[in-house]
């Protein structure tokens, strides 16, 4: 193409046998905004690494405006005039504006800096983006908008021609927003081509020109934001094509819809945390599974961890069991009744040199604490009933956790929240990863857990899951509660037309 600033081609890159990016094409032309979109795996991160010089690609050509580029590091990138401003903004709270935007790449005069220059070079990356600052004063002391200001002026510094932002609004108010907009439009106005990776839906079709969907390490397709109905981009970013699911003329349910299957175990009202959630009403009954829906990024996970105490509240109140419960750690939570398999298994769940027992007696013994050990009797008895429950393959309890599969790791963290008999278990991608005859199995035992009076809060990035697993859907986008469907008009079409439409 004639315009085009970058042509990635044919882009291949895999992991431990692990295909993570399959020929996938993506194009930047000068003075445009273009969106990489996607949902987790795939392959946006992989991309920008492979392009940026941190991922050596296994196949494909880049071109940068015409010319064939191979960057083996961040600065070779940089050099070639390609810049990249992250989510965790990577400055230094106590050197001032100046120093953080010349770090690096300070002039020097003679061997040592040459202050005047290095304020001078400051200075005029801050007036591209039209912004007044002091810069002397120290970069803690700025807003998390400015911060990013500085962070995006320190990537035009090196002549940038191409401009990759990873997620910039995520930690920014709805004012910042504008103004950080207003600023990457003046970017595309001066010839700029800019990547702009975010989730959220209505930002993309604020700002940007054309979108670029990868899913599963493959390239949907690129599209003209223009022409691209919002409902078409959700199904495509999760491989659902609305024409093909069924649609239910049913209203969404704001209340308490659906049949009643017991008692309200947690009934939160309000509940929210400024920056992660906007306040929301949640209601799980005895014995019913209540599904969380939305796009990455459209704050699942941060209301389960809000629920469960891992992150304070700043708004609303929370009831258990009908009691009053201002939960403020996990422990507190796990003493009222609670459980929480958190969607980052390997981080958060599994202790990969421990044996299966220890992994599954943990959170158990971790309740009684080191001193008041669990007779090793009980903890092989525990163990050994849970492995034949949850029909858990493994050689022996014995057998260290990380020789299982991803599925049978999954169980075992099951198991260790089922030894303590919650009334309430939050499960966070509990199918993440894991082949099709494991996640039918989880299904059906969160079934079995829900008939046998357990509530359950069951987050999924799959649609089709939700449908089956739930009696109740809460749809989020963009960090509020958008919707509540309940019985037949639980159906995946319906829920992508939630997720998709505008305020």
């Amino acid at each position: 193409m004639s315009d085009a600033l970058l042509q990635m081609r044919g882009i291949s890159k895999s992991f431990r046998g692990v295909q993570a990016l399959k020929g996938v094409d993506f194009t930047v032309r000068a003075g445009e905004i273009h969106a990489l979109m996607g949902e987790n795996g795939a392959g946006k991160s992989t991309l920008i690494k492979v392009l940026t010089g941190v991922h050596a690609r296994d196949g494909g050509e880049v071109l940068l405006a015409g010319q064939p580029v191979s960057p083996r590091a961040p600065r070779d990138a940089e050099a070639l005039g390609i810049s990249t401003v992250y989510q965790e903004i990577n400055l230094i709270p106590e050197l001032s504006v100046a120093e953080n935007i010349m770090l690096g790449r300070q002039p020097r005069r003679f061997g040592l800096i040459d202050w005047k220059a290095l304020h001078a070079r400051a200075r005029s990356a801050l007036q591209r983006l039209e912004i007044e600052l002091d810069l002397h004063r120290s970069v803690s002391s700025c807003s998390l908008a400015l911060q990013q200001m500085v962070a995006i002026a320190r990537a035009l510094d090196v002549n940038a021609k191409l401009l990759i932002l990873d997620e910039p609004t995520s930690s920014l108010d709805e004012h910042e927003v504008a103004e950080l907009f207003k600023v990457l439009r003046r970017l595309r106005d001066q010839g700029l081509g800019l990547v702009f990776v975010t989730h959220f839906l209505d930002q993309v079709y604020a700002l940007s020109d054309r979108i670029t969907v990868l899913r599963n390490g493959e390239l949907v397709g690129e599209f003209k934001t223009a022409e691209l109905p919002k409902l078409l981009l959700v199904g495509k970013m999760l491989g659902r094509e609305p024409a093909a699911t069924e649609k239910v003329g049913a209203t969404p349910v704001t209340g308490d819809g659906g049949k009643s299957s017991g008692d309200a175990f947690l009934v939160a009202r309000q509940l929210g945390r400024k920056g992660a959630v906007e306040p929301l009403d949640l209601e799980i009954r005895k014995g019913e599974v209540v599904g969380l829906a939305g796009l990455l990024g459209s704050g699942r996970t941060e209301t389960a961890r809000l629920l469960f105490g891992a992150d304070r509240k700043t708004s609303g109140t929370l009831t258990l069991d009908g009691q009053p419960a201002a939960l403020s750690s996990p422990a507190q939570a796990i003493g009222a009744g609670m459980a929480f398999c958190s969607e980052d298994r390997k981080s958060e769940g599994i202790i990969p040199s421990l044996s299966v027992r220890e992994n599954i007696i943990l959170a158990m013994q971790a309740g009684r604490g080191f001193v008041r050990l669990l007779p090793r009797g009980r903890q092989e008895e525990l163990a050994a009933h849970y492995i034949q429950a949850l029909r858990i393959k493994t050689p022996s309890p014995e057998t260290p956790m990380q020789n299982l599969s991803g599925g049978n790791q999954q169980k075992v963290l099951l198991a260790r929240w089922l030894c303590l008999q919650p009334k309430l278990i939050i499960l966070d991608e509990p199918t993440r990863g894991i082949d099709v005859g494991a996640k039918a199995e989880i299904e059906k035992l969160v079934d079995s857990l829900r008939r046998e009076g357990m509530s359950i809060l069951f987050i999924s990035s799959e649609l089709e899951e939700v449908v089956r697993a739930s009696q109740r859907v809460v749809v989020l986008r963009e960090r509020r509660k958008v919707g509540e469907l309940s019985g037949e008009q639980i159906n995946e079409g319906r829920i992508m037309e939630m997720i998709a439409a505008h305020e």
